[in-house]
């Protein structure tokens, strides 16, 4: 008989021992780790007819994480890289319960055997300033929310911070000074890094600290109920006022613009400005220089920058090239 209690305590320790006590990870690992699982339990209870408390651990075998993945894709429309994503969060679940329940590793190993999908490493995009100039002026400032949502993505394209960052942001976080305003965060792989303010969005910052709805909380940027955002709510005030900007500035419309399109627009503009890529990938916390490679290799104008420093010649400078060999002839008609 299946007990659901052991998928249930399995996946508490997996939390509790596994990652908080043993691996001490992250409060944004953690967090990314509980929303998959969320979007598991409830999957479970719509395909399976059954509550997270009565999942037993057969349940989840290799079909239905499979099953379970493809409806990801195909109902949130999630990429393949968040795919994969979902995909190691439970990987490190299944590999935590082949060390407690070793009876049921052939259904662990089929598990752990399900392959990341393959994407295309398609180039970066990025906002450009004519779509971050319309994007700031979609929210109406005379309401409250307008005036929050506005601020929100200001902060968003000028520190780069990445969503989890943003949405942890607290009161604490901030340091507004004339010595040098700026924001402290805890980002990936537990590395605190400051990320400057410029003077406009320090005062916009100081009056926005004194919102009564501000007040009342810690949060930041606080929901209408003065609870922190979740990346689904800033996705959606995003997109709305995407699809405002987009009435004056039709190119929006064309784009499928994301919170992390906001972090690219921010590495675009300190590279096109000349700054260093070593310091852009301190701005961004970046574990390694070569992650900000991306950045150049998106860089269209930095390319024509170096067409025109190192022209390329217009045209073969002995006319067009024949062999003069029938073999060589032949083989380049292949």
């Amino acid at each position: 008989m299946k007990d659901p209690r052991l998928f249930s305590a399995l996946l508490q320790g997996f939390f509790t021992q596994r990652l908080m006590q043993q691996k001490q990870a992250s409060p944004h690992t953690i967090a990314s780790y509980r929303d998959t699982f969320r979007l598991l339990l409830c999957f479970a209870n719509k395909r399976l007819h059954k509550s997270p408390s009565q999942l037993a651990f057969d349940d989840v075998d290799a079909p239905f994480v499979a099953e379970f993945l493809n409806d990801l894709e195909k109902t949130r429309q999630i990429s393949a890289r968040s795919r994969n994503l979902r995909l190691t969060a439970i990987r490190s679940f299944f590999q935590y319960a082949g060390y407690e329940t070793p009876s049921h590793s052939a259904q662990i190993q089929r598990v752990l055997a399900i392959p990341s999908k393959r994407y295309d490493r398609t180039q970066v995009r990025f906002l450009s300033r004519p779509e971050i100039d319309a994007l700031l002026q979609a929210p109406d400032v005379r309401v409250w929310s307008g005036r929050r949502d506005q601020l929100l993505l200001l902060i968003a394209i000028q520190t780069g911070l990445r969503l989890s960052e943003l949405t942890q942001l607290t009161q604490d976080n901030l340091v507004l000074d004339r010595s040098g305003s700026h924001i402290r965060c805890l980002g990936k792989g537990r590395k605190e890094r400051c990320t400057p303010l410029t003077k406009q969005a320090a005062a916009r910052l100081q009056y926005w600290l004194r919102e009564p709805q501000v007040n009342a909380c810690k949060v930041l940027f606080p929901s209408a109920r003065g609870q922190r955002l979740s990346g689904d709510g800033v996705r959606h005030i995003l997109a709305k006022h995407i699809a405002t900007a987009a009435i004056c500035c039709p190119s929006l419309g064309k784009k499928r613009v994301t919170p992390h399109m906001l972090r690219h627009t921010m590495a675009m503009e300190l590279l096109q400005a000349g700054v260093d890529r070593a310091v852009i990938a301190l701005w961004l916390g970046h574990e390694s220089v070569e992650t900000t490679q991306i950045y150049l290799e998106a860089n269209l104008a930095l390319k024509e920058k170096i067409l025109q420093a190192n022209p390329l010649p217009d045209g073969p400078p002995n006319g067009r090239y024949r062999p003069d060999d029938d073999l060589l002839a032949f083989l380049s008609g292949l």
